[in-house]
């Protein structure tokens, strides 16, 4: 039988803007695949374009040139509000610093990407206590975002973004703002997400001990693939 396709496919993608007269390319002639179930890092000096892909991939961002298709949709080839639709169902986001309303008790927070989501109060409610539970943390999710730790705070970050069962999780330098023990624990729980619930998992990191935890690390130097690393190899 034939492999089955990526999950991700980045075909000859170009990304630049103009400066006035200049042409500033940001990723230049790149193309990848990322299986199912991977979980991948992006390495790479600051304005390698590292997190310009993970954009891409995540259709936050279209390219100039080229085409990027997540399973059976070229999200390349879709409008603004094609992508908002897309983006809502199929990719959650892990953020560096959280971004949780402060206001909110953990468990509004994971709520919030379904309030786009055609679902009842109890679908979402199902969902949401299901989410925190993944993460350990049932115990808490009438406490605000002040009343947690950074890694409580980044857990909560990580249900928000399981709470629709998308197919890509993107997160970006999720342990950079975390002290050594919480990143290693926000790290298992990334790894867990992939081997017990078969999440594809997309990280950019400056951290080659975050980036240790991938199955595969893609370094980029000026917007060009330079250099594949496989688990282990670290």
């Amino acid at each position: 039988m034939p492999d089955a396709a990526p999950l991700v496919q980045v075909r000859h993608v170009h990304k630049f803007f103009t400066r006035g007269s200049e042409r500033v390319d940001v990723l230049q002639d790149l193309s990848l695949d990322v299986p199912a179930a991977e979980f991948l890092g992006l390495m790479g000096p600051s304005g390698s374009g590292k997190t310009t892909l993970l954009n891409l991939i995540a259709g936050l961002d279209s390219p100039s040139e080229g085409l990027v298709r997540v399973a059976d949709k070229e999200i390349s080839a879709m409008s603004e509000a094609q992508l908002a639709r897309w983006r809502t169902r199929s990719v959650g986001f892990v953020f560096q610093f959280y971004h949780l309303m402060s206001v909110m008790s953990a468990f509004r927070n994971v709520e919030l990407p379904l309030l786009l989501l055609p679902l009842s109060a109890a679908q979402r409610k199902k969902q949401v206590l299901a989410a925190l539970d993944i993460v350990g943390l049932s115990d808490r999710i009438h406490h605000k975002p002040g009343q947690l730790s950074g890694g409580q705070q980044q857990r909560v970050g990580i249900a928000r973004a399981l709470v629709t069962d998308p197919m890509l999780i993107v997160a970006d330098e999720p342990t950079g703002d975390l002290d050594s023990k919480s990143a290693e624990e926000i790290l298992d729980l990334l790894q867990e997400l992939r081997t017990s619930l078969g999440k594809t998992i997309i990280m950019v990191t400056h951290d080659p001990r975050a980036a240790s935890r991938a199955d595969r690390v893609l370094h980029l130097e000026k917007g060009r693939l330079v250099n594949e690393t496989r688990a282990g190899a670290l």
